[in-house]
């Protein structure tokens, strides 16, 4: 009886650590967006999404905004896209108080979409069109606080190739506050900007 005991606390034991590696490590590896460490430019179809707006500082505002979407997202009817990394666009100086941010949170959907679910709870989704066309982007590693540098470096790299900034900054997504036991230094945003000659 004894050894059945220590047999079934072992093999507990490993599933759990198990499934404890498996959620720190979940999400998009940082292999997956090694061609953006460094700054590019490329060409980007515009997007359907679903959006919100809310203002106010993104580290209130931006998970209820984006807890949302993602409530929509699983009612859409005709959605091809199943799994989608949220963005925001942030139409304002990022040197202004954050209180005074507009932030635009989005989902990308599928152009099969042709209406969003009636919801009474939470800020009110839409369904729009993102503009893109030309873009420049890079891949930013760690926390939302230390992205100024990555911003700059970005910035530095379209003015450097003849481009000006012409559409908001933009962020996508791909590991942060959402996932289980992932640290701040370990979060995946790509930086973007729509750009022309």
């Amino acid at each position: 009886m004894k050894r059945v005991i220590i047999i079934v606390a072992t093999v507990v034991l490993v599933l759990v650590a198990g499934l404890l590696i498996f959620i720190m490590n979940y999400g998009p590896d940082v292999k997956s967006f090694a061609h953006l460490k460094q700054p590019q430019i490329r060409e980007m179809k515009n997007q359907p999404m679903i959006e919100v707006r809310l203002q106010g500082d993104p580290y209130a505002t931006g998970g209820k905004a984006i807890g949302q979407l993602f409530k929509v997202f699983y009612q859409l009817k005709n959605n091809q896209i199943k799994q989608a990394a949220p963005r925001a666009r942030w139409p304002v100086s990022l040197e202004s108080d954050k209180r005074d941010w507009i932030g635009i949170y989005g989902l990308p959907v599928s152009e099969t979409v042709t209406e969003v679910p009636a919801h009474k709870a939470g800020p009110q989704v839409r369904l729009t069109s993102w503009e893109y066309g030309t873009v420049a982007e890079i891949l930013h590693i760690g926390p939302y606080t230390a992205e100024q540098p990555t911003i700059e470096k970005l910035k530095r790299f379209i003015t450097a190739n003849g481009y000006e900034i012409v559409g908001d900054h933009e962020e996508e997504y791909f590991k942060g506050p959402g996932f289980l036991l992932v640290n701040p230094k370990d979060y995946l945003t790509i930086i973007r900007y729509r750009v022309r000659k």
